[in-house]
């Protein structure tokens, strides 16, 4: 699998006080299938579609997701992290989280300046694989 294009949103993931109970209100709202992921201690959640892929990922507001916003956060590559949240706050934006590293990558949430929330991520450099953000999350 290559790399997305930088600028595609490449994961979504949901970060709230009670992982367990989202988890599984999405899997009878969406039928999605629930896969838990240990986290030392508790776990967050993959939630796979219909073929068995991940959808997107549910986690706990703990840890290194404390400080991020009850909402889907959408994943958005780009090439230097560091550089991009810069900019952001240079614009008038707000950086909520990071840099920090993130499945092998590199991870910032931001807010824009309308109030809006993302997260932005460098993918790996040593792999050039798609790395799925929740997967150390």
């Amino acid at each position: 699998m290559t790399a997305p294009r930088f600028g595609a949103v490449a994961w979504h993931d949901l970060t709230v006080p009670d992982a367990e109970s989202l988890a599984g209100f999405y899997a009878k709202v969406v039928g999605w299938t629930v896969a838990p992921v240990d986290m030392g201690g508790y776990s967050d959640f993959e939630m796979r579609d219909a073929s068995g892929g991940t959808a997107a990922g549910i986690c706990h507001a703990r840890g290194t997701n404390a400080k991020l916003p009850p909402q889907w956060l959408v994943y958005i590559v780009v090439p230097d992290v560091r550089e991009a949240a810069r900019r952001c706050a240079d614009l008038g934006g707000t950086v909520l989280d990071g840099p920090r590293p993130l499945a092998g990558g590199t991870f910032c949430a931001i807010r824009d300046p309308a109030g809006a929330v993302a997260a932005l991520f460098e993918e790996p450099r040593d792999t050039g694989a798609v790395a799925s953000p929740t997967s150390s999350a």
